[in-house]
């Protein structure tokens, strides 16, 4: 039997049902709501326990115990200054509410596309209370000798664990879900006596790790053994006996119950057959009870683990990953799995449109290609999962946290910092973060478009009449295309299409002449290619040979719906998967490309089975990481063989991710908004994972200048405006790269190239771009250094003020120096400013050279606890001249300006 811990899903294909539910669940509801009615927490009244104590967490943190108001425990960094821990809490229980809990249920999902839906089914067992019997300190010499306390608990100690390790052990306990069963432990008794006896409960032992990893950060580890079972309450609403040690349940012993029983057994057996224990206690109970019995008996883990802990009622929580529709999650559940952001996301009509034709195509507020189990929050508390199980972070609740993990243990850190900056710091240092990017992809635009040799040398030649910096054409149909339902797609097999780019080579080679990069595109996935004459090379039927593809339950090729066409999928957990799709990148650098987007990565069937033998649930959240470890690999061995120097190298750039994927990736962009105005999928939330993102340590990140998902259709169409596609132009030149794209239908949206206007919008923007060149160069040192983000929320540097936190796409910081207020709604000349004061600074507008600043302080106020400290300012902002502002006084400001200058864009 497979146990719950480790079981697949029950996954239901979507995929080919031509009407749906037009209003799906944004995020499926949760079988548990432990909520105000969280399991008790006990401990024994005659322990070590009945008094508060401090235990050492390494040798800069302190965990204390408080048995009042039903026990409690605080985590808090020991101050230098006066060794008392109490004013710098970093993670803190309810007191009298159980902090570790767990269930075991049922898994379903559904699955259509690349879009995801994982929800508790039956629940077997639910959250009844947690014991806690002992907390302690252990040093080096305690685990050397085997302490009893870590009998279980498999704890592992090296030359770099950081002693004291804190301890804490107890046990949990849960009820069994189904009202008709009941103990069996009764039996003798009768039904009556049965039935007094209450539902059973299955208990097991749990050991809370806590590990000085660093001097901001502390580990934390769950494991919670296999469960064990006893007879409940008559009352199970009551609180269990305290207990200063861990229950000793009442257990079922099969093999006593068969002995004094075995005569009766075998005078009623009309066989001679020997009986197992199991089938001769399935003997003596009634048909009814025989079922139950013999599910009660087998052994199963808990598969859902709870952690529940305090959270302030106006604490706001910010991270979460690239999320696209929020800035902050306070009263929302938050889901953390990689999948399709969707195609409206909650905007109107087009999600009715696109849920209603395939299953939760249209996506919801949480969906996202890049989601991360880390938040931070206003009160400068942090908190991140390790491991790739899929969670929710329940923040519904004013008082509480609760996660909820699918798996039998919990692993992750908790940090510490004093302002936002220092937290990103912390959790970059231990996740990861980019390179510095070769300059050439930072020194102008990136230009995005198809069409084969002739059209990109016709634009190449506008582009130099209009003085445009650009530093590389991206071409992303340099494979060739083929006509699908919903537009232009490629042809997935990864080499250049002679007939669409003839000359390919003299192309690379006159581009790179004139100072341009030829960047091209690829992604996980491959394709039959019986329908495209010319290829050279048939990698999906070559892979499948190699047996390095994703297989299906019969062993086969997984083959997966993705838009108009099946696709498969490459196994990367096979490291011959790796090496072979090294030598397809080797192919496309050797002939002079110098990067690609390497696209896709969240779509891994979460039935598929794997090379690793590995769950498919926890290797769908880790494939993004997987598939950007095997580009940037690739990359530094490239780097490595040619002996360039960091202003040149490879780059690549991902949508898909999770907590460690800036690790690996060098870029990422934020894969397939709408072209539209909208909140949810279009230009403003762009700004939203671009900022979100950064609060998540992903620092270099930028979107598709215009978007890219495009609908024309006689009802229903979504196309992209020159008056949309020139404003998005205008957010870019303020991201890391300023990269165009055509859209999936290209003659339905306005281009940069479509006449006189879009061209001369076009060059205004790239030289805003190239202006503060200098600064971005700075900034990308400082993603790599500190895990910083070029494009910043507010709330990294004025965290305070009450203001900032409620923004979402409003304006943002590039750095610490320059200040963006877009325009991102239709016909909009002006916007209104906010301009943070605390620091005592003033901003500068670039192109009127006003000051906003000192005795313009009007908003001065308080709301709550937060502070607001600043003002609001209205702000003409005409195409062209966007709400850009320098610090007063900063040389980067001054040198910006001057740049400006000197490119006749002031």
């Amino acid at each position: 039997m497979t146990s719950p811990a480790t079981e697949k899903p029950k996954t239901t294909k979507k995929h080919n049902a031509h009407l749906n539910n037009p209003f799906p669940h944004a995020v499926p509801a949760a079988a548990f709501r432990n909520g105000d009615a969280a399991p008790p927490l006990s401990f024994g009244p005659f322990s070590k326990l009945a008094h508060a104590h401090d235990y050492p967490v390494g040798s800069r943190f302190r965990l204390s115990w408080n048995p009042s108001l039903g026990g409690a425990v605080s985590l808090a960094r020991v101050s230098s200054s006066d060794g008392d821990p109490r004013s710098r809490v970093m993670w803190e229980t309810i007191p009298g509410v159980a902090f570790v809990s767990a269930a075991s249920a049922t898994t379903e999902a559904d699955e259509c596309r690349g879009s995801f839906a994982l929800r508790d089914g039956r629940a077997r067992l639910v959250p009844d209370r947690q014991s806690v019997d002992r907390i302690r300190s252990l040093y080096r010499c305690d685990v050397e000798a085997g302490a009893d306390a870590l009998r279980g608990a498999a704890f592992e100690a090296s030359d770099q664990t950081r002693f004291p390790v804190l301890l804490i052990t107890g046990v949990v306990s849960a009820k069994k879900a189904d009202p008709a069963s009941s103990c069996c432990c009764g039996l003798r008794a009768g039904r009556r006596a049965r039935a007094r006896a209450g539902k059973p409960v299955l208990s097991g032992r749990y050991w809370v790790f806590l590990e000085e990893k660093s001097d901001t950060q502390v580990s934390f580890s769950v494991k919670i053994a296999d469960y064990q079972w006893s007879c409940g309450h008559a009352d199970p609403s009551s609180p269990p006996p305290a207990a200063t040690t861990a229950p000793r349940p009442h257990r079922i012993n099969i093999l006593s119950l068969r002995l004094r029983l075995a005569g009766r057994v075998h005078r009623n057996m009309s066989k001679k057959k020997k009986l197992s224990a199991q089938e001769e206690l399935s003997a003596l109970l009634p048909p009814t009870e025989r079922a139950s019995a013999d599910e009660e008996a087998r052994p199963e883990e808990f598969n859902r683990v709870f952690l529940t802990y305090v959270s302030e009622r106006d604490e706001r929580f910010y991270g979460f990953g690239e999320q696209f529709s929020c800035m902050e999650f306070k009263g929302r559940r938050v889901p953390v799995l990689v999948q399709e952001q969707g195609i409206g996301r909650g905007d109107q009509p087009i999600t009715f449109a696109a849920n209603l034709l395939s299953y939760r195509s249209g996506g919801n507020w949480s969906t996202t290609y890049a989601p991360s189990p880390f938040y931070m929050t206003s009160k400068m508390r942090s908190l991140y999962l390790e491991g790739y199980d899929y969670s929710i972070f329940d923040l519904t609740k004013p008082d509480r946290v609760q996660i909820q993990v699918y798996g039998n243990s919990v692993q992750g850190r908790i940090l510490q910092g004093e302002s936002p900056t220092d937290l990103i710091t912390s959790y970059t240092g231990s996740t990861g973060r980019p390179p510095v990017l070769p300059r050439w992809i930072t020194s102008g635009a990136v230009v995005g478009m198809q069409g084969g040799t002739d059209a990109v040398r016709r634009v190449w030649s506008q582009l130099q009449d209009h003085d445009v910096p650009v530093s590389a054409f991206w071409l992303q149909d340099w494979v060739g295309q083929r006509k699908t339902a919903i537009g232009s797609q490629l042809w997935w097999n990864w080499e250049v299409d002679d007939d669409h780019y003839s000359g390919w080579k003299d192309l690379i080679r006159d581009l790179r002449r004139d100072g341009v990069r030829t960047m091209t595109y690829c992604n996980p996935c491959l394709v039959p290619m019986g329908e495209k004459g010319n290829a050279r090379r048939h990698l999906y039927e070559e892979a499948k040979e190699l047996g390095i593809l994703v297989r299906d339950e019969a062993g086969e090729p997984y083959m997966m719906p993705n838009t108009a066409f099946d696709v498969a999928m490459l196994d990367f957990t096979n490291p011959e998967a790796s090496s072979w799709f090294k030598g397809i990148l080797r192919g496309m650098a050797d002939e002079g490309v110098s990067g690609w987007m390497a696209d896709f990565g969240e779509g891994l069937p979460l039935d598929a089975r794997l090379h690793s033998g590995e769950d498919p649930v926890a290797a769908h959240n880790r494939y993004p990481e997987l598939w950007a470890r095997v580009n940037r690999e690739f990359a530094d061995e490239w780097k490595s063989e040619a002996g360039e120097d960091e202003e040149e190298g490879l780059v690549f750039f991902v949508r898909a991710g999770f907590r460690e994927s800036s690790r690996w990736a060098m870029l990422f962009w934020e894969g397939d908004q709408m072209v539209s105005w909208q909140a949810n999928d279009g230009i403003k939330s762009s700004v939203v994972g671009l900022l979100s993102g950064g609060l998540s340590g992903i620092p270099l990140n930028h979107s598709d200048a215009g978007g890219y998902c495009t609908v024309d259709l006689p009802l229903l169409r979504y196309r992209r405006s020159e008056e949309l596609l020139m404003r998005w132009m205008e957010v870019n030149a303020f991201t890391v790269v300023f990269r165009t794209h055509e859209g999936n239908k290209p003659g339905s949206n306005c281009q940069f190239y479509s006449n006189s206007r879009t061209l001369a919008h076009f060059a205004r923007c790239a030289k805003m771009y190239k202006a503060w060149e200098f600064y971005r160069l700075q900034l990308v040192k400082e993603a790599t250094e500190k895990g910083l983000p070029v494009a910043r929320h507010l709330f990294l540097h004025y965290p305070e003020d009450r203001r900032v936190q409620e923004m979402t796409y409003q304006q943002f910081l590039v750095g610490t120096e320059m200040l963006v207020v877009p325009v991102l709604d239709k016909g909009r000349t002006a916007v209104t400013a906010y301009f943070p004061t605390s620091d005592g600074g003033s901003w500068r507008h670039v192109w009127t050279g006003e000051e906003f600043g000192g005795g313009h302080r009007s908003g001065h106020g308080s709301l709550g606890e937060a502070t607001v400290h600043g003002f609001e300012a209205e702000v003409s902002a005409d195409v062209g001249c966007p709400a850009v502002f320098v610090r007063v006084g900063s040389p980067v400001g001054e040198r910006f300006v001057r740049n400006l200058r000197d490119l006749r864009v002031i």
